[in-house]
């Protein structure tokens, strides 16, 4: 039955109306993003498809083209709206960070970062460049490197700081390999970065290891 025949109180746009977007479902959410369901299956049951077909939220919004477009009702054009609708989530939130909200909780930080690079299958290392009130000025992934390391240079990091003014850093980097434990060369290259930084009076606050599942703090755990 398409969702036009339901009761207007059960339709999914109505109740967002009438309640708000918190009390919807994750598939009557992706329902009104899709619009329209297919023959035999309003867009609610596609929703539910989805979140079956990919086990969550982050994996549907993370799958490539191909692997998007293997559901039946699921296209480029359905690609596209749904990277939209992602890529504007990650910009909300980092404009939420550069309205001044206090790092000294690292939740919003932690949140971004998954959104930015957790399902990377590439090692990225990303920087995030904070004003003398520690809000956000830029964020940029500064280095990429191969499924199992990244290069990372210490000179490149202090230009890109100093372009920016920043007065204060906050490191992250993803371990494709899901275990979000720092290596010994993480914790050797932190140490680097924070002395070399040092010198030029720029302030090194956390260093995250970012997996799909979970975000280690090196602040938290002492290491800084």
């Amino acid at each position: 039955m398409a969702i036009t025949d339901w009761p207007a109180e059960q339709r999914p746009r109505e109740r967002l109306i009438r309640h708000g977007a918190g009390k919807l479902s994750d598939a009557e959410l992706l329902a009104l993003v899709l619009r329209v369901g297919v023959t035999g299956k309003s867009a609610v049951d596609l929703g539910h498809e989805m979140l079956t077909h990919f086990g969550s939220l982050k994996a549907l919004f993370h799958a490539p083209l191909a692997q998007f477009a293997c559901l039946h009702g699921l296209g480029p054009a359905k690609y596209a709206l749904f990277q939209a609708v992602f890529e504007l989530a990650r910009r909300a939130l980092a404009e939420q960070l550069k309205l001044g909200i206090h790092l000294a909780s690292p939740q919003n930080v932690k949140a971004y970062l998954q959104l930015m690079i957790a399902q990377s299958p590439h090692e990225i290392f990303s920087v995030l460049y904070l004003d003398v009130q520690h809000r956000l000025l830029d964020s940029e992934a500064l280095f990429r490197g191969s499924l199992t390391q990244t290069s990372v240079y210490p000179r490149e990091v202090v230009k890109a700081a100093l372009a920016r003014n920043a007065a204060a850093v906050i490191f992250a980097h993803n371990h494709p390999s899901g275990c979000a434990t720092p290596s010994t060369a993480d914790r050797e290259l932190t140490v680097i970065l924070q002395r070399t930084l040092a010198l030029v009076d720029v302030k090194v606050l956390d260093h995250f290891v970012v997996t799909q599942n979970e975000v280690y703090s090196f602040a938290e755990h002492g290491l800084l």
